[in-house]
């Protein structure tokens, strides 16, 4: 950065390099704080350091307003059209019989948990295939038996989604790359 002097002066091939390198200073930075034994850091190099993460930060970790609100839009217009198509296949395509309250409850827990575990250590996860996964265990917990045709569909789904996914928002990205 101190050879241009502004990140807006970056050529457009190098920031992608800068943003990560900014990315990995934050994080090495974070680290160091959680584990003192590694590196003590005292007074005035800590306060600096924090100082310059938080900066960091700032410009490698945020969302755009229009992100925000695009994701919000599709996740709300998403479940209005396939939200009785989930319940149905959660609550009771997944097991040969209809979910009980227990194990309802005891689904949910499981995922609260591992998604808040995942939040933790910043892990992606999909909290469809997490509830799924927990009804499927109620169910193998309860020996209700599993419909393996569903299980086998879901883990398709899986399976495919990245890929998929990876496809089209490249995809997508290359055709407005075309036009903007």
């Amino acid at each position: 950065m101190r050879g241009y002097g502004s990140l807006s002066l970056v050529p457009a091939d190098a920031v992608a390099n800068v943003r990560n390198d900014m990315y990995l200073t934050s994080e090495t930075i974070r680290v160091l704080d959680k584990n003192p034994a590694l590196v003590p850091l005292q007074g005035d190099t800590k306060d600096n350091l924090m100082a310059f993460k938080k900066e960091i930060d700032k410009a490698t970790k945020f969302i755009p307003l229009w992100v925000k609100v695009a994701v919000a839009i599709a996740l709300g217009l998403g479940t209005m059209v396939g939200w009785k198509r989930i319940v149905v296949t959660v609550g009771e395509r997944i097991g040969k019989t209809h979910l009980t309250y227990a194990q309802g409850a005891s689904a949910e827990t499981v995922a609260m948990l591992t998604i808040g575990a995942a939040d933790m250590y910043g892990l992606p996860v999909s909290t469809t295939q997490v509830l799924s996964s927990g009804v499927a265990g109620t169910m193998a917990a309860n020996r209700s038996g599993l419909q393996m045709a569903t299980i086998r569909n879901l883990l398709m789904a899986w399976v495919l989604t990245l890929p998929m996914a990876m496809l089209l928002s490249g995809s997508i990205y290359w055709l407005f790359s075309q036009f903007i």
